[in-house]
């Protein structure tokens, strides 16, 4: 938990919340409304990372390694601190749709 002069906020009480209230607040609160149907369906779609990589069961250093991606971009990625670029996300769907196929053809590369 945060524990600095800046940070007020009441974790107690937010601790203590059931997660129908929880979800009761966020929707009643005016600066942050939820997405409509129309904006979710016209939100960008970007692979999640961390998904591919946990649904193979692979660490992040593991995944990293198999398919040649220097990890710390893999942890920036997965951290939020950056995105991937269109060739990045292109090659995570790649990824995604065919992982034995996409290993495989970078070991033949290297070898």
């Amino acid at each position: 938990m945060p524990n600095s002069k800046i940070d007020q906020t009441d974790w107690g009480y937010l601790e203590a919340m059931t997660d129908e209230e929880a979800e009761a607040n966020a929707l009643s609160d005016p600066d942050n409304p939820p997405l409509t149907s129309e904006q979710l369906r016209a939100a960008p779609r970007m692979p999640q990372v961390k998904v591919i990589r946990r649904a193979f069961g692979l660490t992040q250093e593991e995944f990293a390694a198999r398919y040649q991606i220097p990890l710390g971009t893999l942890r920036d990625w997965e951290q939020g601190r950056s995105v991937p670029d269109q060739t990045a996300k292109a090659y995570l769907k790649v990824i995604a749709r065919n992982p034995d196929g996409t290993a495989e053809a970078l070991a033949k590369s290297v070898a």
